[in-house]
């Protein structure tokens, strides 16, 4: 297996739409989610909508339904077998749920690619088949302890991505592909051998872009899945090259299945502050 940890956000990284958004407003209760949202944090109001969505009639068969139907560009999809079929590790951090997550990667046959995903956890009560979304770090017990300041009271994806380096290996190198807010974190955690792949006009290109030198990893940006597609298998091609030591650049990633050689590897950004 190569040395290549690949973590994607979920929610506007692996689909192009926000899954708590997607339900809610595919349900018709986006009013009542507006109403709520200033009121409690929006892992909370997400539970909380749950119980809405099932007072209102509507079963679970509804919410996967909905789900199913959530827009995913192909250029992920094949981007997402063909970093498997190079032997990445691919693992999902995420701030949406568990079952939100898995239903839409079990519909499209991507499941099996991702060997974790951390999310916030749910399960549906037995007695009357409502879901319930619980938080990834139980804020009511105490806070996650992250001094950054924007991370959400219920996930520190900075925290988790530590987690995840520990249990990798300390040889691994790490490529981090997201959009929001929550993603800035973990990307300030990333190393110099790493890549950070921010969602440009995104939240988490924004904050990058106050302050590139923060990072340390070289930061790769991507507009859409088809940039996303090209960037991220020519990195990984970049750092299987680097370990291989064997052949030129061209003559490796030509032999490479799912890597296509253009004009040379992507240069690492350069911000103007």
């Amino acid at each position: 297996m190569a040395g290549i940890v690949v973590v994607f956000d979920f929610d506007k990284t692996i689909i192009d739409v926000d899954s708590d958004n997607w339900v809610v407003d595919g349900l018709g209760a986006t009013e009542e989610f507006e109403r709520l949202l200033p009121t409690m944090p929006w892992n909370t109001v997400m539970d909380t909508m749950m119980g809405v969505l099932h007072a209102r009639g509507k079963t679970l068969d509804d919410v996967a339904g909905v789900l199913r139907a959530a827009p995913i560009d192909p250029h992920v999809v094949a981007a997402i077998k063909a970093c498997y079929a190079l032997g990445c590790d691919l693992r999902i951090l995420s701030d949406a749920n568990r079952f939100f997550i898995e239903t839409i990667l079990d519909h499209h046959g991507l499941r099996g690619y991702f060997s974790e995903i951390n999310t916030n956890p749910s399960r549906v009560d037995g007695a009357d088949g409502r879901l319930r979304i619980a938080p990834y770090h139980d804020f009511h017990a105490g806070p996650h302890g992250c001094g950054l300041g924007i991370c959400p009271p219920n996930m520190c994806k900075g925290q988790v991505l530590d987690r995840i380096r520990a249990s990798a290996g300390a040889d691994k190198r790490f490529i981090y592909l997201g959009d929001g807010r929550g993603d800035y974190c973990p990307s300030l955690r990333l190393s110099q051998d790493d890549f950070m792949m921010p969602r440009k006009g995104f939240p988490v290109w924004e904050l990058i872009c106050e302050n590139p030198a923060l990072l340390k990893a070289e930061v790769h940006p991507w507009s859409d899945g088809e940039e996303m597609e090209e960037t991220l298998l020519r990195l990984v091609g970049r750092v299987l090259v680097e370990e291989s030591k064997l052949l030129p650049l061209d003559c490796k990633l030509e032999s490479m299945p799912g890597v296509a050689v253009q004009d040379g590897l992507p240069m690492p950004l350069r911000i103007k502050n």
